[in-house]
């Protein structure tokens, strides 16, 4: 029964080594030339992160058991024959999963799709969303983590999430000290300005 889950999330933790080297672009290169390191790490990239999101969406759609707030019980929302959602579940989703479309799709519009696929950037991007939070993909994804957790009602999902928050955190990490490494006191004072997740509330 919960074959896919464990799959998903095995995959999940296979992966994390080859996003880290996908990251790595001047020890790449070092080793094994420009055209080449930069080429293998452009593989690294489009492999790491497209196997992240299928992965997350494994761990979302695997069958597994449900979760549903005790008084709220009895409101379930029938979507189609097989598949109901508890009323409070769906409004959650219905609240996140704008903002989640509207933070995923603009940060890849302003960084670009090549970019967002391989995690190789030519230049600092300090203009759109990246001028008010460093990670708006990295957000997105945990939103849409959370949003869709609550339409699926999985069980194992929602108790995965401290992981995904720690995961997601320690590749954002990962990829500011790789960026520090490329345009040093560029990418330096960019993180002074503007923080890591959530925007300041006045600019």
């Amino acid at each position: 029964m919960y074959f896919l889950f464990l799959i998903s999330l095995l995959g999940l933790l296979f992966i994390l080594p080859l996003y880290f080297l996908s990251l790595e672009h001047i020890k790449l290169q070092e080793k094994y030339g420009i055209k080449k390191g930069e080429k293998f790490g452009e593989i690294l990239g489009m492999i790491s992160g497209w196997g992240f999101f299928l992965f997350l969406i494994g761990i979302w759609v695997s069958p597994q058991e449900k979760f549903i707030f005790p008084m709220l019980e009895n409101e379930i929302i029938f979507i189609i024959d097989n598949f109901s959602v508890p009323l409070i579940h769906l409004m959650i989703f219905l609240i996140l999963i704008l903002p989640t479309l509207w933070i995923s799709l603009i940060g890849v519009k302003d960084v670009s799709l090549k970019v967002a696929e391989t995690h190789r950037t030519e230049k600092i991007i300090t203009s759109g969303l990246y001028s008010r939070i460093r990670h708006p993909q990295y957000l997105g994804a945990f939103l849409a983590h959370v949003s869709i957790t609550f339409l699926f009602s999985g069980l194992f999902s929602l108790l995965l999430s401290p992981v995904i928050i720690i995961y997601i955190y320690v590749i954002s990490k990962k990829e500011e000290k790789e960026l520090l490494k490329e345009f040093k006191e560029d990418y330096s004072s960019y993180m002074k300005k503007v923080p890591m997740f959530f925007p300041h509330l006045t600019k």
